[in-house]
């Protein structure tokens, strides 16, 4: 009996690894994405942080965590991803308090709460696919999940990536089986481009249809704020600068949360129109004509912000710790050799 049982056994067990092996091939954006790869790198890192940020676009291309301790000895880390809606900021956020439950402070991008419901399947997927399996990866799934989708898919993606069979490559196999260096530094994701904002573009914002932001985005900060709460740690409300029609921020959402930080004891900082502070110059920090920070913009950004945090916020610097000291100058060198080289994200 036990000689048939075995075959059956190592059968059953030869056949999942082929599954999952399958699966890691066929899952897209695991590699012919950069923002679909955010997320996982955090997994690698041991050391703790005292700042998480959390939030979109803004923040995974405006704040430059190697630079925080470069100039202050703010340990920190980005967890950020492509229109990261407030559910799946929230759920990410509770699995890295998980990990790094002595934070001090988490700062939160407030673009992300003018969406009342998920993105296109596409976008939401880079987010929750490259989120290890854990219960809040299980709540941002059932969350995040779209009319036409399956919860099954998400645990057997093979289910929804099984036409992308035509399209493999070599280099789908190279990066699914081999270790590559996280393409971010601590979250952030460099971009040395310069497409400045065109002087002649008179474009004006859309006229805004419901002033109203929607009630499921503000029930979601209501329990993130619960959740810092549980931790310790303090929730800090920030809307990053940009200069660009797309995506507007209105004054009317604007004045809500000015109102809810109020309501709750939270500090929010809105730094749109704040370029002569920052040393903002829209014709050379910008990439993709004033929408998002490219790295000389994100410098000049992460160091106002950085100052705020040390002074408003108490974040202590850690410089002088040796261990710290000789990892963050791997990742200061790290960063700067990339920004030197002028390579693009994109």
């Amino acid at each position: 009996m036990k000689k048939r049982i075995l075959p059956a056994v190592l059968s059953i067990v030869l056949l999942l690894a082929a599954l999952m092996s399958a699966q890691a091939v066929l899952i897209p954006s695991r590699y012919d994405n950069r923002e679909g790869h955010l997320l996982c790198g955090y997994y690698d890192v041991s050391d703790k942080h005292d700042v998480i940020f959390v939030g979109d676009c803004e923040i995974y291309e405006g704040i430059v965590p190697a630079v925080l301790y470069e100039k202050y000895g703010m340990t920190s880390y980005v967890r950020g991803s492509s229109q990261q809606t407030v559910w799946q900021s929230y759920h990410v956020l509770e699995e890295t308090l998980t990990k790094d439950p002595d934070v001090k402070v988490v700062v939160f991008n407030v673009l992300a709460l003018k969406y009342g419901k998920t993105p296109k399947e596409s976008i939401s997927r880079m987010t929750l696919e490259d989120m290890r399996w854990s219960p809040a990866k299980l709540q941002a799934i059932k969350a995040s999940m779209t009319e036409d989708e399956s919860f099954l898919s998400y645990f057997m993606p093979i289910l929804r990536y099984h036409d992308r069979w035509s399209e493999l490559t070599a280099a789908d196999l190279a990066h699914t089986f081999f270790k590559h260096e996280d393409i971010t530094h601590q979250g952030y994701l460099m971009q040395t481009d310069i497409v400045p904002v065109d002087p002649a573009d008179t474009r004006e914002p859309d006229a805004l249809i419901d002033s109203t932001l929607p009630a499921r985005s503000m029930e979601y900060l209501d329990k993130m704020q619960d959740l810092c709460a549980q931790h310790g740690a303090e929730l800090v409300l920030i809307k990053a600068p940009t200069n660009s029609v797309k995506y507007y921020w209105y004054d009317e959402w604007d004045a809500q949360i000015v109102a809810y930080a109020q309501t709750n004891n939270l500090t929010y900082y809105n730094f749109i129109g704040m370029d002569a502070e920052l040393g903002l110059d829209w014709s050379t920090d910008t990439y993709d004509a004033g929408l998002h920070l490219n790295v000389y913009g994100a410098e000049k950004w992460t160091l106002y912000l950085g100052n705020l945090l040390m002074t408003n916020h108490g974040v202590p610097d850690r410089r002088g710790d040796a261990a710290l000291d000789a990892l963050w100058e791997q990742r200061i060198h790290n960063y700067h050799n990339e920004k030197q080289q002028g390579v693009n994200a994109q």
